[in-house]
Protein backbone atom coordinates (compact mmCIF):
# COMPACT_ATOMS: atom_id res chain seq x y z
CA UNK A 1 0.00 0.00 0.00
CA UNK A 2 2.93 2.57 0.77
CA UNK A 3 4.88 1.41 -2.24
CA UNK A 4 1.13 2.61 -4.36
CA UNK A 5 0.98 5.37 -2.57
CA UNK A 6 4.22 6.59 -2.99
CA UNK A 7 4.41 5.50 -6.72
CA UNK A 8 1.49 7.83 -7.14
CA UNK A 9 2.99 10.75 -5.39
CA UNK A 10 5.78 10.04 -7.87
CA UNK A 11 3.57 10.39 -11.09
CA UNK A 12 1.75 13.38 -9.54
CA UNK A 13 4.95 15.19 -8.67
CA UNK A 14 6.69 14.43 -12.26
CA UNK A 15 3.19 15.74 -13.99
CA UNK A 16 3.52 18.74 -11.64
CA UNK A 17 7.30 19.46 -12.26
CA UNK A 18 6.18 19.13 -16.04
CA UNK A 19 3.29 21.40 -15.94
CA UNK A 20 5.33 24.07 -14.15
CA UNK A 21 8.52 23.46 -16.72
CA UNK A 22 6.42 24.32 -19.84
CA UNK A 23 5.08 27.41 -17.82
CA UNK A 24 8.16 28.75 -17.25
CA UNK A 25 9.56 27.86 -20.71
CA UNK A 26 6.61 30.23 -21.69
CA UNK A 27 7.14 32.55 -19.41
CA UNK A 28 11.07 33.09 -20.31
CA UNK A 29 9.84 32.83 -24.65
CA UNK A 30 7.95 35.94 -23.64
CA UNK A 31 10.36 37.24 -22.04
CA UNK A 32 12.23 36.90 -24.82
CA UNK A 33 10.11 38.56 -27.39
CA UNK A 34 9.79 41.71 -25.47
CA UNK A 35 13.37 42.34 -24.97
CA UNK A 36 14.06 41.46 -28.87
CA UNK A 37 10.92 44.25 -29.25
CA UNK A 38 12.67 46.02 -26.92
CA UNK A 39 16.32 46.24 -28.49
CA UNK A 40 14.55 46.43 -32.07
CA UNK A 41 12.73 49.56 -31.20
CA UNK A 42 15.85 51.41 -30.42
CA UNK A 43 16.85 52.29 -34.13
CA UNK A 44 13.34 53.86 -34.43
CA UNK A 45 13.75 56.15 -31.48
CA UNK A 46 17.01 57.58 -33.14
CA UNK A 47 15.59 58.17 -35.85
CA UNK A 48 13.08 59.88 -34.31
CA UNK A 49 15.80 61.88 -32.09
CA UNK A 50 17.61 62.51 -35.24
CA UNK A 51 14.70 64.43 -36.88
CA UNK A 52 14.19 66.23 -33.41
CA UNK A 53 17.28 67.38 -33.43
CA UNK A 54 16.98 68.91 -37.01
CA UNK A 55 13.42 70.36 -36.33
CA UNK A 56 14.82 72.35 -33.38
CA UNK A 57 18.59 72.56 -34.38
CA UNK A 58 18.11 73.39 -37.82
CA UNK A 59 19.18 77.15 -37.68
CA UNK A 60 22.83 76.51 -35.14
CA UNK A 61 23.59 74.73 -38.67
CA UNK A 62 23.60 78.17 -40.56
CA UNK A 63 27.77 78.06 -40.47
CA UNK A 64 27.40 74.82 -42.86
CA UNK A 65 24.65 76.25 -45.40
CA UNK A 66 26.45 79.30 -45.45
CA UNK A 67 29.86 77.42 -46.93
CA UNK A 68 27.45 75.28 -49.56
CA UNK A 69 25.36 78.93 -50.34
CA UNK A 70 28.43 81.40 -49.58
CA UNK A 71 25.88 84.12 -52.24
CA UNK A 72 22.53 83.61 -50.74
CA UNK A 73 21.21 86.19 -48.60
CA UNK A 74 19.17 83.72 -46.44
CA UNK A 75 20.73 80.37 -46.21
CA UNK A 76 17.93 78.82 -43.57
CA UNK A 77 14.72 78.82 -44.41
CA UNK A 78 12.81 80.64 -42.40
CA UNK A 79 8.94 81.62 -43.73
CA UNK A 80 7.67 79.26 -41.38
CA UNK A 81 8.75 76.69 -38.71
CA UNK A 82 10.19 73.57 -39.54
CA UNK A 83 8.43 71.81 -36.90
CA UNK A 84 4.53 73.60 -38.22
CA UNK A 85 5.76 72.11 -41.80
CA UNK A 86 6.36 68.67 -40.94
CA UNK A 87 3.37 68.51 -38.47
CA UNK A 88 1.52 69.21 -41.67
CA UNK A 89 3.41 67.04 -43.63
CA UNK A 90 2.40 63.85 -41.42
CA UNK A 91 -1.14 65.34 -41.34
CA UNK A 92 -1.43 65.24 -45.27
CA UNK A 93 0.46 61.67 -45.14
CA UNK A 94 -1.57 60.01 -42.27
CA UNK A 95 -5.65 61.25 -43.70
CA UNK A 96 -4.50 59.48 -47.23
CA UNK A 97 -2.82 56.83 -45.18
CA UNK A 98 -6.20 55.58 -43.06
CA UNK A 99 -8.43 56.44 -46.22
CA UNK A 100 -6.12 54.05 -48.38
CA UNK A 101 -5.59 51.78 -45.65
CA UNK A 102 -9.29 50.84 -45.40
CA UNK A 103 -10.39 51.07 -48.89
CA UNK A 104 -6.75 49.00 -50.29
CA UNK A 105 -7.94 45.92 -47.55
CA UNK A 106 -11.35 46.36 -48.18
CA UNK A 107 -11.26 45.79 -51.71
CA UNK A 108 -8.53 42.98 -51.42
CA UNK A 109 -10.79 40.86 -48.87
CA UNK A 110 -13.91 41.79 -51.02
CA UNK A 111 -12.66 40.13 -54.05
CA UNK A 112 -11.21 37.11 -52.03
CA UNK A 113 -14.90 36.28 -51.52
CA UNK A 114 -16.97 33.93 -53.34
CA UNK A 115 -19.38 36.43 -54.57
CA UNK A 116 -16.36 38.73 -55.89
CA UNK A 117 -14.06 36.67 -57.01
CA UNK A 118 -15.31 38.04 -60.53
CA UNK A 119 -13.97 41.57 -59.85
CA UNK A 120 -10.37 40.59 -58.88
CA UNK A 121 -9.00 41.52 -62.41
CA UNK A 122 -10.79 45.13 -62.09
CA UNK A 123 -9.76 45.58 -58.75
CA UNK A 124 -6.14 45.00 -59.65
CA UNK A 125 -6.11 47.49 -62.54
CA UNK A 126 -7.67 49.72 -60.93
CA UNK A 127 -4.89 49.72 -58.33
CA UNK A 128 -2.69 49.78 -60.78
CA UNK A 129 -4.17 52.41 -62.72
CA UNK A 130 -3.53 54.79 -59.36
CA UNK A 131 0.45 54.29 -60.05
CA UNK A 132 0.66 54.75 -63.90
CA UNK A 133 -0.55 58.46 -64.03
CA UNK A 134 2.21 60.55 -62.27
CA UNK A 135 2.13 62.58 -59.26
CA UNK A 136 2.21 65.46 -60.73
CA UNK A 137 -0.33 64.67 -63.39
CA UNK A 138 -2.78 63.65 -60.97
CA UNK A 139 -2.24 67.12 -59.52
CA UNK A 140 -2.78 68.97 -62.46
CA UNK A 141 -5.96 67.10 -63.29
CA UNK A 142 -6.96 67.57 -59.70
CA UNK A 143 -6.65 71.46 -58.88
CA UNK A 144 -8.95 72.26 -61.57
CA UNK A 145 -11.89 70.39 -59.73
CA UNK A 146 -10.38 70.77 -56.23
CA UNK A 147 -8.60 74.13 -55.96
CA UNK A 148 -5.20 74.71 -54.59
CA UNK A 149 -4.38 73.47 -50.99
CA UNK A 150 -4.38 70.33 -49.65
CA UNK A 151 -6.91 68.28 -51.05
CA UNK A 152 -5.67 67.58 -54.07
CA UNK A 153 -2.45 66.37 -52.52
CA UNK A 154 -4.53 63.66 -50.67
CA UNK A 155 -6.21 62.59 -53.76
CA UNK A 156 -2.71 62.03 -55.33
CA UNK A 157 -1.45 60.28 -52.82
CA UNK A 158 -4.20 57.77 -51.85
CA UNK A 159 -4.28 56.87 -56.04
CA UNK A 160 -0.23 56.30 -55.94
CA UNK A 161 -0.29 54.45 -52.53
CA UNK A 162 -3.31 51.94 -52.96
CA UNK A 163 -1.34 49.22 -55.07
CA UNK A 164 0.81 48.18 -52.16
CA UNK A 165 -1.96 47.89 -50.12
CA UNK A 166 -4.10 46.11 -52.55
CA UNK A 167 -1.51 43.20 -53.81
CA UNK A 168 -0.20 42.53 -50.31
CA UNK A 169 -3.61 41.98 -48.96
CA UNK A 170 -4.61 39.67 -51.86
CA UNK A 171 -1.16 37.67 -51.57
CA UNK A 172 -1.63 37.73 -47.48
CA UNK A 173 -5.12 36.08 -47.70
CA UNK A 174 -4.68 33.89 -50.55
CA UNK A 175 -1.24 32.53 -48.40
CA UNK A 176 -3.53 31.38 -45.36
CA UNK A 177 -3.37 27.31 -45.68
CA UNK A 178 -6.61 26.38 -46.83
CA UNK A 179 -6.47 23.63 -43.85
CA UNK A 180 -7.04 25.88 -41.41
CA UNK A 181 -9.67 28.13 -42.72
CA UNK A 182 -11.65 24.38 -43.16
CA UNK A 183 -10.62 23.59 -39.72
CA UNK A 184 -12.09 26.82 -38.42
CA UNK A 185 -15.27 26.31 -40.67
CA UNK A 186 -15.77 23.01 -38.83
CA UNK A 187 -15.55 24.45 -35.73
CA UNK A 188 -18.73 25.89 -36.29
CA UNK A 189 -17.22 29.11 -36.70
CA UNK A 190 -18.89 31.34 -39.53
CA UNK A 191 -17.26 32.82 -42.95
CA UNK A 192 -17.04 36.67 -41.02
CA UNK A 193 -15.66 35.07 -37.63
CA UNK A 194 -12.87 32.91 -39.98
CA UNK A 195 -11.92 36.33 -41.51
CA UNK A 196 -11.70 38.04 -38.73
CA UNK A 197 -9.85 35.68 -36.29
CA UNK A 198 -7.83 33.68 -38.81
CA UNK A 199 -7.58 34.95 -42.31
CA UNK A 200 -6.84 38.49 -41.29
CA UNK A 201 -4.43 37.87 -38.49
CA UNK A 202 -2.26 35.17 -40.52
CA UNK A 203 -1.84 37.96 -43.19
CA UNK A 204 -1.18 40.98 -40.95
CA UNK A 205 2.47 40.58 -41.59
CA UNK A 206 2.29 40.81 -45.63
CA UNK A 207 -0.80 43.31 -45.54
CA UNK A 208 1.62 45.87 -43.01
CA UNK A 209 4.21 45.25 -45.46
CA UNK A 210 2.19 46.62 -48.25
CA UNK A 211 1.15 49.77 -45.61
CA UNK A 212 4.63 50.11 -44.73
CA UNK A 213 5.61 50.78 -48.70
CA UNK A 214 2.63 52.78 -49.75
CA UNK A 215 3.22 54.77 -46.88
CA UNK A 216 7.34 55.56 -46.83
CA UNK A 217 6.43 56.44 -50.80
CA UNK A 218 4.01 58.81 -49.48
CA UNK A 219 6.22 60.44 -47.19
CA UNK A 220 8.20 61.42 -49.98
CA UNK A 221 5.99 62.35 -52.73
CA UNK A 222 3.64 64.15 -50.09
CA UNK A 223 6.67 67.00 -51.09
CA UNK A 224 5.52 67.64 -54.36
CA UNK A 225 1.86 69.50 -51.72
CA UNK A 226 3.96 72.06 -52.19
CA UNK A 227 3.62 73.20 -55.93
CA UNK A 228 -0.22 73.40 -55.32
CA UNK A 229 -0.31 75.49 -51.95
CA UNK A 230 -0.56 72.39 -49.87
CA UNK A 231 2.20 73.83 -46.97
CA UNK A 232 4.66 70.62 -45.87
CA UNK A 233 8.13 69.75 -45.75
CA UNK A 234 8.42 70.55 -49.54
CA UNK A 235 8.08 73.80 -48.98
CA UNK A 236 12.10 74.36 -49.12
CA UNK A 237 12.51 72.00 -51.24
CA UNK A 238 9.99 74.15 -53.72
CA UNK A 239 11.55 77.56 -52.54
CA UNK A 240 15.21 76.32 -53.57
CA UNK A 241 14.48 75.08 -56.61
CA UNK A 242 13.06 78.16 -57.38
CA UNK A 243 15.74 80.58 -56.00
CA UNK A 244 18.62 78.20 -56.81
CA UNK A 245 19.28 77.92 -53.13
CA UNK A 246 20.33 74.30 -52.54
CA UNK A 247 20.68 74.53 -48.85
CA UNK A 248 16.61 75.01 -48.73
CA UNK A 249 16.38 71.97 -50.97
CA UNK A 250 18.86 70.07 -48.66
CA UNK A 251 16.90 71.27 -45.65
CA UNK A 252 13.58 70.21 -47.16
CA UNK A 253 15.02 66.63 -47.81
CA UNK A 254 16.71 65.61 -45.13
CA UNK A 255 14.18 65.91 -43.18
CA UNK A 256 11.96 64.28 -45.15
CA UNK A 257 14.68 61.73 -45.17
CA UNK A 258 14.48 61.07 -41.49
CA UNK A 259 10.59 61.15 -41.72
CA UNK A 260 10.76 58.51 -43.68
CA UNK A 261 13.79 56.53 -42.05
CA UNK A 262 11.47 56.78 -38.70
CA UNK A 263 8.49 55.53 -40.14
CA UNK A 264 9.43 52.60 -42.21
CA UNK A 265 11.75 51.94 -39.11
CA UNK A 266 8.71 51.69 -36.58
CA UNK A 267 6.79 49.84 -39.29
CA UNK A 268 9.75 46.92 -39.74
CA UNK A 269 9.57 46.48 -36.08
CA UNK A 270 5.96 46.06 -35.54
CA UNK A 271 6.11 43.77 -38.87
CA UNK A 272 8.82 41.53 -36.90
CA UNK A 273 6.97 41.77 -33.58
CA UNK A 274 3.81 40.13 -35.73
CA UNK A 275 5.43 37.52 -37.00
CA UNK A 276 7.28 36.76 -33.90
CA UNK A 277 3.87 36.44 -32.43
CA UNK A 278 2.73 34.08 -34.68
CA UNK A 279 5.43 31.74 -34.84
CA UNK A 280 5.18 31.61 -30.76
CA UNK A 281 1.81 30.63 -31.29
Amino acid sequence: MCRLVSCRFAVSSKKHSGIGRVSVNRKSGNNDLSNVANVQWLLPLAWAALLAAGIIGMPLLESLFRWIEPDARQVVYARAAFYELLGRHVLVVGVAAVVTIIAGVAAGVAVTRERGRDFLPLIGQLASLGQTFPPVAVLALAVPVLGFGTLPIIVALMLYGLLPIVRNTLAGINDVDPTIKQSALAMGMTPWQVLRQVELPLAAPVILAGVRTSVTINIATAALGATVGASNLGDPIIAGIVNGNVAYVLQGALLIALLALCVDSAFNVYQQTLRQRLSAS
